[in-house]
């Protein structure tokens, strides 16, 4: 079987969705309630799955799956496997108590929003109320010791001293006891409210224990199959990764309610395929049509689980290196610093998995004691322009060159589709807030809540028979930043060509991105010169 991680679907697959499709534009006839409800949140975002597989004669069978629920079921009509544990049974164990957590949730919500917050403002109206006694009597006491400081400056008697100094004791004395009588005016109030976040914290205790029990619960009885026969929960495939637990809504994407329907049956798999159907949701950049891998952060642990028995071809967590032969040519040196332009598929730095990268390529060319580290990085499929330091102090300056936003880059790209036909400018600027999709990495998202911002200003050259040709200048270094811009309908809603992970994808796929930082300029910060290195477009 195919491996779920790194794929193009084949014909069967191809062939078996478009007619998953035809059969829910069908649908679209029908005046049913349900069959509207059902499309309507189709088209509102969902994972397709397809899976291809043989029982014991040989016969080929079809079986497909949708991510998470639709309609808080995980069954719908006959087309579609249903999920691995189905947890949603209204009087089941899960819904009863997730209905007991709302009910929490409910008795929270409202102790906050009334009686907490009444004992909150009555608290602080009488500490208003005792500050501004407090506040007018310090007032009266400053007023008078003005009055004394000008009667002894007019000199006075000693009899007069002794009476204006017990006349500043009292004032001293009756402030304390006013003080005093603040304190206990405020302490009734003050109590309600600590009685009532003890209650309030009690509440929240209670409510967070009895949702990490009913999501243990859950783990513990979500078991899936694996080609051997075997069986293990969610919480046994997750207890030896590095998050221990699983995250939520793992074992309900397409591939494990595929596979574990299959073995159920009694059925090999042959091959898989994942597409999205409808709008992209959540910020994440899906493209209507394509076909995806399986998520790392929840599908990993659970399909490398479940595939054990089953040859899959290429091996999941395979090295995926090409690059050993792949050189970068440096292009400019001095005592600081040098340039390189790097090949599309070499890793700017050493990777995880020891793959070759141009910093290593690098350190073989000069001597082992030789400091070098590259200032900045490409992604491994973008080619062009790097710069490496040749000391720590020339990598702290030329790195802070880039924190400052003092080096002008520029990239050249292709796109895919006419720019024209979209009605986009031919120039202008795009400013995305950008963060980690943390369980599907290295994919970025558009995160409105929580992204940092990323500053593109872009002008495109014209439309060639493969795409539309563009010119980037990024204002800010974010990882996947004119990825993103390019293919994120809040950007440019056109992705560049040969993008594995945010373009259009086909079974004959393009052999690289096609993308190259193709110009950096900055004045250096040891020689004051102007630097300016250009390098040509590839494609």
């Amino acid at each position: 079987m195919n491996n779920p991680f790194e794929y193009n679907p084949d014909e069967v697959c191809q062939d078996a969705y478009r007619l998953l499709i035809q059969k829910i534009e069908t649908l679209r006839q029908s005046n049913l309630r349900e069959d509207k409800a059902f499309l309507h949140e189709l088209d509102e975002g969902k994972m397709l799955g397809v899976l291809i597989a043989e029982d014991a004669d040989g016969g080929k069978h079809t079986l497909y799956a949708f991510s998470g629920q639709l309609g808080n079921s995980g069954f719908f009509y006959g087309d579609f496997v249903g999920p691995v544990f189905d947890y949603l049974a209204p009087d089941g164990y899960f819904k009863t108590n997730e209905t007991r957590i709302s009910e929490q949730n409910f008795e929270i919500a409202e102790f906050e929003a009334n009686e907490f917050r009444q004992l909150k403002l009555e608290l602080k109206k009488a500490e208003d109320e005792a500050t501004k006694e407090v506040e007018a009597y310090k007032e009266y006491c400053r007023i008078s010791k003005l009055g004394r400081a000008d009667r002894r400056a007019a000199g006075v008697s000693p009899e007069a001293e002794a009476e204006m100094i017990r006349q500043s004791q009292f004032e001293k004395a009756e402030l304390r006891r006013i003080k005093k009588r603040a304190e206990e005016a405020i302490a009734p109030y003050a109590g309600r409210l600590r009685a009532a976040e003890l209650r309030l914290n009690t509440l929240k205790e209670k409510r967070s224990s009895d949702s990490e029990s009913l999501q243990k619960w859950l783990f513990d009885n979500f078991k899936l199959l694996n080609a051997n026969g075997e069986s293990k929960s969610l919480s046994e495939i997750f207890a030896p990764t590095s998050i221990g637990v699983p995250p939520s809504g793992a074992g309900e994407c397409c591939a494990p309610k595929l596979l574990h329907a299959a073995f159920m049956r009694g059925l090999t798999p042959v091959s898989i395929a994942e597409y999205w159907y409808g709008k992209p949701k959540g910020g994440e950049l899906r493209i209507h049509g394509n076909h995806y891998p399986a998520c790392r952060g929840k599908c990993l642990p659970v399909l490398s689980w479940m595939l054990q028995g089953l040859e899959v071809y290429p091996p999941i967590e395979t090295v995926y290196d090409n690059s050993s032969d792949l050189k970068p040519t440096i292009i400019f040196e001095n005592q600081w610093f040098c340039v390189v332009d790097k090949p599309s598929g070499l890793l700017s730095v050493p990777g995880k998995k020891g793959q070759n990268s141009a910093e290593r390529w690098l350190k073989s060319q000069y001597s082992a004691d030789k400091f070098i580290k590259m200032v900045h990085r490409l992604d491994q499929d973008t080619s062009g322009l790097l710069i490496a330091a040749f000391s720590p102090d020339a990598y702290k300056e030329l790195q802070g060159m880039f924190a400052r936003r003092e080096v002008k880059k520029q990239y050249e790209a292709l796109l895919e589709g006419d720019y024209q036909l979209l009605g986009v400018s031919q120039q202008g600027r795009i400013s995305l807030p950008l963060s980690a999709d943390w369980l599907d990495r290295p994919r970025q998202r558009v995160d409105f809540e929580n992204g940092k911002e990323a500053i593109t200003d872009y002008e495109f050259l014209g439309v060639e028979e493969s795409g539309s040709r563009i010119i980037f200048y990024p204002h800010t270094g974010r990882t996947h930043q004119l990825r993103v811009t390019a293919a994120s309908e809040h950007g440019l809603a056109l992705p560049i060509v040969g993008d594995r992970l945010y373009g259009l994808h086909s079974n004959s796929s393009t052999p690289r991105l096609h993308l190259h930082a193709s110009r950096i300029e900055f004045t250096s910060p040891f020689d004051h010169r102007h630097y300016k290195f250009t390098s040509p477009t590839p494609f």
